[in-house]
């Protein structure tokens, strides 16, 4: 079996996070080619919402993975990696 073939839970969540994070990333494109147009303030506004929620849709999967992690195996493979649950509250509510 290739590399390429093998897909773990981990190896899933992070395409996802990164394809969200893709699209946030043209959904900026699209906001600076707005301003640089000279649209009008709703247009870029909505665009503007739309990168922020992207964005904060994407931060809540890191740390929602962090926290399946801690759940799944609360031992830790790589101690120094893993973030305790205190960690996980400050950095959830720091998207808030």
């Amino acid at each position: 079996m290739s590399i390429a073939a093998e897909s773990t839970p981990k190896s899933d969540a992070q395409r996802r996070i990164a394809n969200r994070l893709k699209r946030a990333r043209g959904q900026l494109n699209a906001v600076i080619e707005a301003v640089e147009s000279g649209a009008d303030c709703r247009t870029v506004v909505n665009q503007l919402a739309a990168v922020s929620s992207a964005l904060d849709r994407a931060g809540f999967a890191v740390i929602s993975t962090a926290m399946r992690d801690c759940a799944t195996d609360p031992e830790g493979a790589g101690e120094g990696d893993r973030l305790d649950f205190d960690e996980l509250e400050k950095l959830f509510l720091s998207l808030s």
